[in-house]
This record gives structure tokens, sequence and C-alpha cells, in this order.
């Protein structure tokens, strides 16, 4: 069960539809495959998908931190020793995609070593989850148009709504044409990536407290320290850190200083080892919880659920588990599919996925 090696190979698969909110827009998956061998013949798999715009990291410095500082750090180490990897990992400042790559594709060995699924080993609650799309921007009737095609084609009724670009005059009128067009059949939260100041989201809120939102994320920026407390302090629906909560510590300081109710956890982002103690860090502190998305391929769309599914607090709220459907092709040998609304977890040991050696290259760019 010892790490001998470690591969980080980059792949580009571009999306059929780009994604665009307010700190950037992706056209292209240029993300890494990340690849954990161990003397037992055993190889776990995860994605990294580097976001410059939210974390500094890219694909290049994803590669050249796991192979030049991770890669010596935790080769001869048993799978078994999660707390020793993490230590050596976390010597290094930041790189948080590229250390839960590693961390997802160590836990996805130790299940195939053991036998067992990723989510029983995290806790087993439950082997699925329910789906929210991701709606990132574009006019009203074409994002109404998408609401309705996921909802008739794959069941979702929960929508995150990407905001932060004018707040009166676009956005509130997008929010309000999806409620009118959808009806109070469907759940719908905002998400502003930190566009809106705090005067413009408190006055956007407002504006919206009669479309029934469930939540609202990062609307205006977490360093704005006094402008997001007074915001959270005016809205009255649970308020989403996500890209301002890296780590557990930064969770306990943004939800002690009054600039946060709720977390997001993207396994991307926290992996499994790290995404479990901001887990059981916002159960005890009583926040409610939603699994994010980082524009995950199908490979991350796994992880996201098989940590999700884990845990009854993780699994209570529906996932953001469906951008992969933007994405014109993808790795995996068998295509994950959303049913009536939900995404189940694999059969088979780790993460129950299996990589397409024909697809990787092709893709691969390296």
């Amino acid at each position: 069960m010892k790490i001998t090696h470690v591969e980080a190979i980059p792949f580009a698969i571009p999306y059929a539809k780009p994604l665009k909110f307010a700190s950037g827009e992706v056209h292209v998956a240029e993300h890494v495959l990340v690849r954990v061998h161990t003397d037992d013949g055993v190889v776990g798999v995860a994605e990294a998908p580097p976001r410059p715009f939210t974390y500094g990291e890219t694909q290049v410095g994803v590669i050249a931190v796991i192979e030049k500082i991770f890669t010596p750090a935790v080769i001869g180490l048993a799978l078994t020793e999660r707390e020793q990897i993490q230590a050596r990992l976390n010597r290094t400042v930041g790189n948080p995609v590229a250390k839960s790559s590693l961390d997802m594709a160590i836990w996805d060995a130790m299940g195939k070593t053991l036998g067992f699924q990723v989510t029983e080993l995290l806790g087993g609650y439950t082997d699925r989850m329910r789906v929210s799309h991701m709606l990132g921007f574009d006019e009203p009737a074409a994002m109404v148009a998408e609401a309705e095609r996921m909802r008739d084609t794959y069941g979702i009724t929960t929508f995150k709504v990407k905001v932060g670009r004018r707040p009166y005059s676009l956005d509130t009128a997008v929010v309000r044409a999806l409620r009118e067009g959808l009806g109070d059949g469907v759940e719908m939260y905002v998400d502003g990536n930190r566009g809106w100041s705090a005067s413009e989201s408190a006055r956007a809120m407002k504006e919206m407290t009669d479309l029934g939102l469930t939540f609202a994320e990062e609307l205006c920026p977490a360093d704005d320290v006094l402008g997001r407390r007074w915001l959270v302090q005016q809205i009255d629906v649970p308020f989403i850190a996500d890209e301002s909560v890296p780590t557990p510590a930064a969770v306990t300081r943004e939800v002690l200083g009054g600039s946060a109710t709720a977390v997001s956890i993207k396994t991307a982002r926290t992996g499994f080892t790290q995404s479990r103690r901001v887990h059981h860090l916002a159960e005890g502190l009583g926040l409610e919880v939603v699994m994010g998305n980082q524009i995950d391929g199908q490979l991350g769309s796994m992880c996201t659920v098989a940590f999700g599914a884990a845990f009854e607090l993780t699994s209570r709220r529906a996932g953001e588990l469906s951008n992969f459907l933007d994405m014109s092709d993808d790795l995996l040998t068998e295509p994950i599919e959303i049913r009536d609304g939900e995404l189940t977890i694999r059969p088979g040991a780790g993460i129950g996925v299996e990589i397409d050696p024909d697809k990787l290259r092709r893709y691969r760019t390296d």
C-alpha cells in the first residue's frame, strides 16, 4: 500500500457551452489528471481543475508543484498515512487544487486496495445526491430555456444562478424571469462570485425578496470585511461562503466574524481529507452546507458525489453536480448519467470510475 509513483497529466477538452460568471469565464477544460501508483499495482485517479481567477493556480503550476514538490514528499508513504501526507503537503503554502487532487487520488487508491467505495470509507450515509445545476451568464430567455431543458431532460429542480454583473438592470431581472418561467416548483439561489458591492447586494436581495431564494453566495468580496458583515446582517437567507473559505481555518474566521452563515464544500479545493474537516466543523457550528462545483468534469463530479453522499449534512441539499454536461467530451470509459434529478455513486471500489486510455491519448497535451 505504499506510494511509488505519481503522474500529473495535462489535458484539454472544449466546452460545448462556455460558462460565464463574475470572476471569469471558461471555454476549455484545461485540467490535470492525477494518478497515484502503489507497490501493489493499484492506481488511484482524481481530477485537478485549476482556476487562476479564483485561487491563482494554472495547469502548468499544478503539474510543477505535484512533480517537483509533492511527489518527492509522498513517495514511500503508505496510503493509510493520511495525516502524515497532509502534514507534508501543508508545508507548501496555497496550491489547494493540486493538494486536493493528490489527496483524492490517494483515497481512490486506498478504496481500490481495501475493496471499499470511497463513500463507504468516509461515512456511507447514502448512495446518491440530488443535483443542482449552475446557470452561467446569458440573456434571460436563454437562461430560462436552459433551466427548462435541465428540468425536462434530467429532472433537475434546483438551480444556482450566476449573478454579479449589473444588479438592478440585468441580474435581478434574470432571476425574476427564471422564477416566472419555472414556477414555484423549483429551488433557486444566487451566486455573485464577489461581483457586487455590499450595498448593491443588499438592494438586489431586497428587490428579490418575493422570489423565494434559498441562499445567497459570495455576493461581495470577503476582504470588504465591514461591508460583508453588514450585508449578512441585512439579508434573510443563509449567506454561503465559497471561494473565501479554502481551508477549515478560513471557515472559522468567516463564520465567527459574522461574514457567512453557510459554507460550500468543494472537493476540488479541499480534497476528501480537508473536506471532512470542514464538514465536521460545519456540523459542530450548525451551518448549512452545499456541495459546490469547480466546473469539474465527470471524474471531479463523481468525487463530489462520493463525498456528499457519505454524510447526512452534505446529502441534505442538492449538490452542484451537472456542469460536466456542458463539456464536449470526457475521459471516463463509462459516462455518468443524471436520472430523475439525482446522481448516484458508482458500484465498485474507490471512486468507481475508469479512465478511457484512447480518450486520454486524444486529449492529453503533454
